[in-house]
């Protein structure tokens, strides 16, 4: 297998939100159908709408934006993590986690339509114990097939804040049904909002190549 794997969800109108958000608006407002002179849609949405990455401006005073995200964190190595339990601890997280590594968790929600129109309370979520590890390693970037690293019933600041603290970006929304665990080629690339705490992002992976080009 030497394709890319798109795990990314496409944005639409019925896509599961986060509970409290405004549901994604994405309408055609110009049509060549209806006589007009070229198709035209409109979107309204949250910057965290499907698969997305949080910058650090998303929980500190003061962060990163998403528009100064450096390449680095965007493209690269990643490794694909399985994980059975019902939250990703810090037993989880490999201790040969170097800094700069992109690490994605594929858990159960993986199995799951994440974006199905039903949100799912009891998702598998990052705790606080994963995160300080992952943040004293060093890693550049962390992924999630959830719509959120927390917790739906922990408190969203604390994962958020250990991680995008230590300079970690998070990608979240991510769909690794299929995935299996191993090393990956990584190209996720957010939206470049002037100032925005977070963006929709695609991203994409690819088997590793072994040394000597096999």
């Amino acid at each position: 297998m030497s394709g890319w794997i798109d795990i990314s969800a496409p944005l639409r109108a019925a896509m599961t939100v986060w509970p409290g958000d405004a549901a994604a608006r994405i309408e055609r407002v110009e049509s060549l159908e209806q006589g007009g002179a070229y198709n035209l849609t409109r979107l309204a949405m949250s910057a965290h709408t499907g698969t997305h990455v949080d910058a650090p401006l998303h929980f500190l005073a003061g962060g990163a934006a998403i528009d100064a995200m450096p390449a680095e964190a965007m493209i690269g190595p990643a490794r694909v993590v399985r994980v059975e339990g019902e939250a990703i601890r810090a037993g989880d997280v490999p201790d040969d986690v170097e800094r700069g590594a992109r690490i994605l968790f594929r858990t159960r929600n993986s199995e799951r339509d994440l974006f199905g129109g039903t949100f799912h309370e009891d998702y598998v979520y990052l705790a606080r114990d994963a995160a300080e590890k992952l943040a004293q390693a060093g890693a550049l970037l962390v992924g999630i097939d959830a719509l959120s690293v927390s917790g739906f019933r922990e408190d969203p600041a604390e994962t958020h804040r250990v991680l995008l603290g230590a300079g970690v970006w998070i990608l979240e929304g991510i769909r690794l049904g299929g995935v299996a665990p191993g090393e990956y080629e990584l190209v996720c690339v957010p939206l470049r909002i002037e100032g925005a705490d977070g963006a929709p992002a695609r991203a994409l992976l690819r088997p590793a190549r072994r040394r000597g080009g096999a």
